[in-house]
C-alpha cells in the first residue's frame, strides 16, 4: 500500500484514477480547486463516493496556494505524487494566457517546492501532446525537439517538463512525464470532442465540422490512461533517479 498524493483530483482523470488505487487498497490525498471551468457539480459528482472511502481524503484548494499545499505534505506522509491539476485546453489559453500561466507553472512550481521541502520525491506528471505543436513528422517520439509551441497552453506543459528537469537533476527527483493525447470515456469534460459529439448525435442534432474535414486527432480511453499511470506510478516507486518522458 502505497500513498498518493494526486492534484486535479476531482477532475475527470483524477477521479478514475482514485477509484482505482483505492481499489487496489491504497490510500488517495487529492487536492482539486472545483473552479468554474466547467460546471464544479461534475466534479461534486465525481468524488461523491470516494469520500466515503476511509482511504480518501480530498482537499478543496489550488495549487496556487502554497499554503494550503505546506498543510497537505504536513498532514499525510506522502510515497508519490501525480500531477493532473491544470487549467486545460488549447483554445481557452489563447484568451486568458496569464491565468494559465498562473496555474500551469506557478501552481506546479509551488508543488516542486513542497515536494523538495518534504523530502518526496517521486512524480508523476500530465504533460500534454500539444507540445508537439505542428510537428509534421509522424508517429511523435519522446526525442522529438518540441520548442515549438502554438498556444499559451502547450507552452506551459513544456515549461513544467523543463522546470521539473531541474528538480531532477538539482534534487534527484524521480520524474515520468506523460504526454497524453485526448482522453475520452465515462466522466469525460464536457467541453471535449467526444462529449460533445455524443451529446449532439442523442439529441438528433447536426455535428459541426471546421476546415475541409482532413485532420484527424488521437484519442486514448480513460481505463488504458489510469492503466498507464499505475504503471508508471509503480515504476517511478521501484527505481531510483531517471527521468522518462
Amino acid at each position: 500500500m502505497h500513498n498518493y498524493f494526486i492534484t486535479g483530483g476531482a477532475g475527470f482523470i483524477g477521479s478514475s484514477l482514485s477509484k482505482r488505487l483505492l481499489e487496489e487498497g491504497n490510500k488517495v490525498i487529492a487536492i482539486d480547486n472545483f473552479c468554474d471551468f466547467y460546471n464544479p457539480k461534475i466534479k461534486d459528482n465525481n468524488v461523491k463516493e470516494l469520500e466515503q472511502i476511509d482511504n480518501f481524503k480530498l482537499y478543496r484548494a489550488d495549487i496556487r496556494d502554497r499554503q494550503a499545499l505546506k498543510t497537505i505534505f504536513e498532514e499525510n506522509n506522502i510515497d508519490i505524487v501525480m500531477h493532473l491539476a491544470a487549467m486545460a485546453g488549447v483554445r481557452p489559453s489563447i484568451e486568458n494566457p496569464v491565468l494559465y500561466q498562473e496555474v500551469n507553472c506557478m501552481g506546479t512550481q509551488n508543488l516542486l517546492e513542497e515536494m523538495k521541502a518534504h523530502n518526496v520525491k517521486n512524480l508523476v506528471m500530465a504533460s500534454s501532446s500539444s507540445v508537439y505543436g505542428n510537428c509534421k513528422e509522424v508517429p511523435f517520439r519522446e526525442d522529438m525537439i518540441v520548442d515549438f509551441a502554438i498556444s499559451p497552453y502547450a507552452a506551459t506543459k513544456k515549461a513544467n517538463e523543463v522546470m521539473t528537469h531541474v528538480y531532477h537533476k538539482l534534487f534527484d527527483f524521480n520524474v515520468i512525464m506523460l504526454r497524453f493525447f485526448t482522453v475520452y470515456g465515462p466522466k469525460q469534460r464536457p467541453d471535449l470532442a467526444i462529449n460533445k459529439f455524443t451529446r449532439l448525435m442523442l439529441n438528433n442534432e447536426e455535428i459541426p465540422m471546421f476546415g475541409d474535414g482532413s485532420t484527424s486527432r488521437d484519442y486514448t480511453y480513460i481505463d488504458d490512461i489510469v492503466d498507464g499511470i499505475i504503471k508508471s506510478c509503480n515504476y517511478t516507486l521501484n527505481n531510483k533517479m531517471f527521468m522518462k518522458y
